[in-house]
């Protein structure tokens, strides 16, 4: 979790053009929040949250215009004073030089985005909510499989890695390699994703480190993913129960969200690969109301039932 973020990487991060206040990207955002000034522009702050991020849209210029200029420049003034982090404008909004002489006067940087107001508050706000958002770091290898989010979990040398680019040459794709960063964007809501330098990148051990893009195609990686399934790799146990139906459902909880988990023993000649595919894929069908386990234990007591008659 990110304690503040500039607004020279917001900006540059977020793709937005600077039309002023240069002096002020050194500025600091410490809100996951935004704010639209139109109360503020009628003169009203009471519940102004100065620390926000300010969008300004096409219906809040224009109300703006339709102001007298003294009050509109004593409000607009106000705001600031009151020195927002910075102000950004959406696509095709047309901007006062009220807010280009304020800017430099009180350092305060006005951006402006490439989107439409909508797109541009949807797009600020999760990057605003990644950013503050607790973070997680899981020693794994996190796959998108048939859509299926599944971070492969176990100890080291067990084989995750191999598994996954075995997973990567059947068409799946990789999200994370040894290290995962997991945040909760909400309770029920993983977010698995990489950290920047080691994106791309799977260590094979007798290989190396390789470019998962440049071996298999862009189709193979993806930046983020939600987490639906953890699967454990471990070393066979002979000692131990394993369940054979699939009727025990095990839980993993990171944060405030629990997810299913599924624990498969690695044995040589057991193709880990299609076991962890198929492990997907199984609870893929029980997120769609097909619980397989279930369906057979059914079947198998509506028989003894109607034997027992």
């Amino acid at each position: 979790m990110e304690e503040f973020i500039s607004i020279a990487k917001f900006k540059k991060d977020n793709n937005f053009e600077l039309l002023a206040g240069e002096d002020g990207l050194e500025n600091k955002i410490t809100e996951d929040e935004i704010s639209r000034p139109g109360l503020e522009f009628a003169g009203f702050f009471d519940f102004f949250e100065s620390q926000r991020v300010l969008l300004i849209g096409s219906k809040d210029a224009s109300f703006l215009e339709t102001l007298p200029n003294d009050i509109k420049a004593k409000n607009v003034e106000k705001i600031f004073e009151m020195n927002p982090p910075c102000i950004v404008f959406s696509e095709r909004v047309k901007i006062d030089d009220i807010f280009i002489e304020y800017a430099k006067k009180y350092n305060v940087p006005i951006l402006r985005s490439q989107l439409r107001t909508t797109n541009t508050s949807s797009k600020i706000y999760t990057y605003l909510q990644e950013k503050f958002a607790e973070k997680l770091s899981v020693h794994g290898t996190l796959m998108d499989i048939n859509g299926m989010g599944t971070l492969i979990i176990g100890k080291s040398g067990i084989g995750k890695s191999e598994t996954a680019l075995e997973l990567i040459r059947r068409g799946h794709q990789l999200i994370a390699d040894d290290l995962v960063m997991i945040m909760e964007k909400e309770p029920g809501n993983l977010i698995g994703t990489s950290p920047d330098i080691l994106k791309r990148f799977m260590e094979i051990r007798g290989i190396g480190i390789v470019d998962v893009i440049n071996m298999f195609g862009a189709s193979s990686y993806r930046e983020r993913k939600n987490i639906r399934l953890v699967v454990e790799l471990e070393k066979w146990d002979e000692g131990k129960y394993y369940d054979r139906l699939g009727l025990d459902n095990q839980k993993i909880k990171y944060f405030n969200t629990e997810i299913s988990k599924v624990t498969i023993p690695v044995l040589p000649g057991r193709t880990v690969s299609l076991l962890v595919e198929s492990a997907a894929m199984n609870e893929k069908l029980k997120l769609l109301g097909h619980n397989s386990a279930e369906e057979f234990v059914s079947k198998v007591d509506s028989r003894a039932s109607n034997k027992e008659e």
